[in-house]
């Protein structure tokens, strides 16, 4: 079962909610027990809740429920599950969310918050399709230019098997298509938790090092440490 504040808000007709304030106390009530089964530690929660406000702290609840209940489905389900949730988050410039120009965010950090950028969106799908089991190897986090936009952008992209044509996951398109299909996008390098490409036109690329090279990725896993050891 999936406890979520959301799922039943956006569902329910409005004589049909429950009381929100007892909803939260409920949920808030199970957290501790839940955060123990899937991996959020307690005083993560409660660092959030103090920072974010408690609607933080059961959107992060509702992410490892994801995570949870999606394990044992397929591959298409895990993406297609992972990208809705995601999708649902506020798209925010880093310049206004972060006071930066360029900032990528961990998942908690988005959820947290309630807002990102493409880079958060992207960086969250992978990282959560991971801990769902998806191997590795099957996706990269690709920088691409934006036709429609001029402008740069990021996306997931899956892999079935090796010279697959990928999968897109876009924060701008909600269906996931195949990169065949989108032709507004024009990669330019890829990366994952093992590894820097340099994109050929559709396919994989030529990869170059790895993901130690970026900067912006190093800082972003020394927070995710930071936060498990809360």
């Amino acid at each position: 079962m999936r406890l979520s504040v959301f799922i039943w808000s956006s569902c329910l007709p409005k004589t049909a909610r429950p009381n929100r304030l007892l909803l939260i106390a409920l949920l808030l009530c199970v957290s501790s027990v839940f955060a123990e089964i899937t991996g959020l530690t307690e005083g993560l929660l409660n660092h959030i809740a103090r920072t974010y406000g408690q609607e933080a702290k059961l959107r992060l609840i509702d992410w490892q429920g994801l995570i949870r209940a999606g394990m044992n489905r397929s591959e298409a389900e895990k993406l297609a599950l992972v990208n809705s949730f995601f999708n649902r988050v506020v798209f925010v410039d880093d310049i206004i969310h972060w006071k930066k120009p360029d900032y990528w965010a961990t998942p908690v950090e988005m959820l947290a918050t309630n807002g990102g950028d493409c880079e958060d969106f992207s960086i969250a799908k992978y990282l959560t399709l991971r801990e769902m089991g998806v191997p590795d190897e099957r996706m990269l986090i690709t920088y691409v230019k934006s036709v429609k936009l001029n402008q740069a952008h990021m996306v997931l992209t899956y892999y079935p098997s090796p010279e697959a044509n990928p999968m897109v996951l876009d924060n701008l398109v909600n269906e996931i298509k195949p990169a065949s299909e989108r032709s507004d996008l024009l990669p330019v390098y890829s990366f994952n938790g093992g590894g820097l490409w340099l994109s050929k036109e559709r396919g994989r690329g030529r990869r170059v090092g790895s993901s130690a090279q970026i900067s912006l990725w190093r800082e972003l896993e020394a927070r995710i440490e930071k936060e498990k050891s809360r």
